[in-house]
């Protein structure tokens, strides 16, 4: 998870994101990963925080509850200018979660990317402070286990060691899954890969790799499948062609094949601090020599500080605001048409001493969709909608003329939610699609909500973005009118569509009440189930899963023969994709989840749009499918694998964009 970690740019919270975890005010999300998202919360103070929270699915699990509360008693221990402490955590919470400070800052890896190595004295002052990182973490008997440049951020004064997530006890008790190696591979230490033992001395390895890739921008051990980079680090092949010579002697030694013949991360600290001493005296005068060695550090830095953009508090953001709509609703016991009074009642933007008034459409009565009259009463028709709801007939323009608008006080909460958490969506969906919401009409003999809409876009981008519409609207409506007012007759949401010149018409009806997971409307995705069932979906926590790397031979022969194929096939398509970068294995991966049989695909290179992204996605899903049908053919059906997804993963999260089953060539995506 620190990939997008504290060291991510605030995207803004999705319908469902809590509005406070423990004693902070959560605004928005940094990010999303396999064990969980990472929320922007801020403290009572001010103070700015990164909460981690867990998935609700994965807090079922005892084992993984177990090691959720064994990474916060670890990291509790931990202290030290050099790394990120924890404030705050509840391991038996409902959905667990842990805080921490928020470091602005990009990664390692991105700043590598994007910048290129460290350069002048950073290399000496990244290698002094990293080190001291380790030995402060070994220091209270805890080892990292996951040391690499993605857990590395770069602050304006030096860099922070993050993310105890696989860290366990120097004593040897850890709460692992059976048979699964932790860790990264090119930063995984010899012995771990023989052994399957992972102390001090592997940090202290995957330390000099760390250094090694921080003062030449290149992996030490290349980049490839997992085996071969596996077999590049057992046999000492590392690549160390312009790491500074004062720095390259450490390096050397820290990435010696026999744990004993390393220096302990303490030694290492020491020695990084004797060179920085140097490079720093020879650039300072007497008089102006730091005192201290974290002044040192900061002293040698030459790392320009990224954007840090302020956090904004807005109260119209995420959920937080919507609630507290209702919350004054219900105590100023507003009924009727008093919407407009509710508006005088909510918070501006804090900060900026402007109140923002709610939309007009939710206060006042909705123009009849292609008329521009008045909605008649909802009396009119009552009956005859009244027989059509006992026949299970679907809503229609015809329905959707005879619904009205808001009446009473709960209603409008719902309207004003409705309208409010669509708008945030036409923000997440921005140049995809120009989707602007309409109005909300309510139909109580039908027991139906109603949402009108516009929305302009490709095949594609339409398909996606009424996706996260109406899922958007389905959580939506199970927060407002199951749990604020489950006295509402409502059950079933339907999306119309308005557009110039034609009959508005609908295109989307679920039942939010029994659609607990509002997962209907992924379900009806550009990557829907091919074998036509309707029990699967990738998930966030698959994808998480795929990401661990896997040990079984036959998972890594079939993940690097994908890989190598949608890798070929990407870079033959360049000139459709709008790139002239020859992509390789740093930006497109190939996993496993046992657990729901799927072979996950997916990419990290963020310059595609949309259109590009689609063309990558077929061209990966078609690869991954006819891999699967190679491989149970040929293992006789003893294959387990039968299902493939295809994601795209960046700063705010990720993306599926094809998924299906693979069931024979003929039937995978061309």
């Amino acid at each position: 998870m620190s990939e997008i970690g504290s060291g991510g740019r605030v995207q803004p919270a999705r319908p469902g994101d809590p509005s406070r975890i423990g004693p902070y005010r959560i605004i928005g999300r940094l990010g999303a990963g396999g064990m969980g998202t990472v929320h922007a919360g801020v403290a009572s103070d001010g103070m700015r925080v990164a909460v981690k929270v867990i998935h609700p699915e994965q807090a079922q699990d005892p084992e993984f509850r177990a090691r959720f509360r064994r990474e916060v008693e670890l990291s509790s221990r931990v202290t030290g200018p050099h790394v990120v402490p924890l404030l705050a955590a509840d391991p038996d919470a409902q959905t667990p979660w842990l805080a921490t400070v928020y470091v602005p800052g990009p990664t390692l890896t991105q700043h590598v990317l994007t910048q290129g190595p460290l350069t002048e004295g950073s290399p000496y002052a990244f290698a002094a402070a990293t080190a001291q990182a380790l030995a402060a973490i070994h220091a209270v008997g805890v080892v990292h286990r996951d040391v690499k440049p993605q857990n590395v951020l770069l602050t304006p004064v030096g860099p922070r060691v993050l993310d105890f997530g696989i860290a366990h006890a120097a004593d040897g008790i850890s709460v692992t899954r059976t048979g699964v190696m932790t860790g990264t591979p090119g930063w995984i230490s010899p012995e771990q890969y023989r052994q399957g033992t992972a102390g001090p001395a592997g940090d202290v390895f995957a330390w000099g790799a760390l250094v090694a890739y921080a003062a030449t921008g290149r992996l030490p051990f290349g980049a490839g499948a997992p085996d071969v980079v596996a077999f590049r680090v057992m046999s000492g092949e590392a690549d160390l062609d312009g790491v500074p010579a004062p720095l390259r002697r450490i390096v050397e030694k820290a990435l010696a094949q026999e744990p004993g013949e390393r220096p302990s991360a303490a030694e290492a600290a020491q020695e990084c601090a004797v060179l920085l001493a140097s490079q720093v005296t020879q650039a300072a005068s007497a008089d102006a020599l730091p005192a201290t060695a974290a002044d040192m550090i900061t002293a040698a830095w030459e790392v320009p500080a990224a954007e840090d953009a302020v956090w904004k508090l807005p109260s119209d953001r995420g959920r937080s605001r919507r609630r507290l709509v209702a919350a004054v609703a219900l105590a100023a016991g507003v009924v009727g048409g008093l919407a407009g009074g509710v508006a005088a009642l909510l918070p501006g933007d804090i900060g900026g001493g402007r109140q923002t008034p709610l939309s007009a459409a939710s206060a006042s009565p909705p123009a009849s969709a292609g008329s521009g009259q008045a909605s008649a009463s909802a009396a009119q028709g009552d009956e005859k909608a009244e027989r059509q709801a006992a026949n299970g007939s679907s809503a229609s323009a015809a329905s959707w003329n005879q619904a009205r608008a808001a009446q009473g006080a709960g209603e409008h909460d719902v309207a004003r939610a409705v309208l409010h958490d669509q708008g945030v969506e036409a923000q997440d969906l921005g140049e995809s699609a120009d989707f602007t919401p309409g109005t909300v009409r309510f139909h109580a003999s039908r027991r139906e909500v109603y949402l009108s809409y516009r929305l302009a876009s490709d095949e594609q981008g339409t398909l996606y973005a009424e996706t996260q519409i109406a899922r958007s609207m389905c959580l939506t409506l199970r927060d407002v009118v199951l749990r604020l007012h489950p006295d509402l007759p409502y059950r079933t949401y339907v999306m119309v569509k308005e557009e110039q010149g034609r009959e508005p018409r609908v295109t989307w009806q679920d039942d939010f009440v029994t659609d607990t997971g509002c997962r209907s409307a992924a379900d009806n995705g550009t990557g829907q189930d091919t074998d036509g069932s309707q029990g699967w979906q990738p998930d966030e926590e698959g994808l998480g899963q795929a990401m661990i790397p896997s040990t079984d031979s036959a998972e890594i022969r079939v993940a690097d023969g994908t890989a190598r194929k949608i890798i070929t096939g990407t870079n033959g398509m360049r000139q459709t994709l709008g790139t002239d970068r020859v992509l390789g294995n740093a930006h497109i991966k190939v996993g496993f989840d046992p657990e729901d049989s799927v072979m996950y695909v997916w990419s990290e290179y963020l310059q595609w749009n949309q259109e590009q992204v689609e063309s990558w996605a077929a061209l990966a899903a078609g690869e991954a499918c006819r891999a699967l049908v190679s491989e149970r053919e040929s293992a006789g059906g003893a294959w387990p694998y039968s299902r493939y997804a295809v994601a795209e993963i960046g700063g705010s999260g990720y993306l599926m964009i094809r998924w299906g089953t693979a069931t024979t060539r003929a039937e995978c995506p061309t």
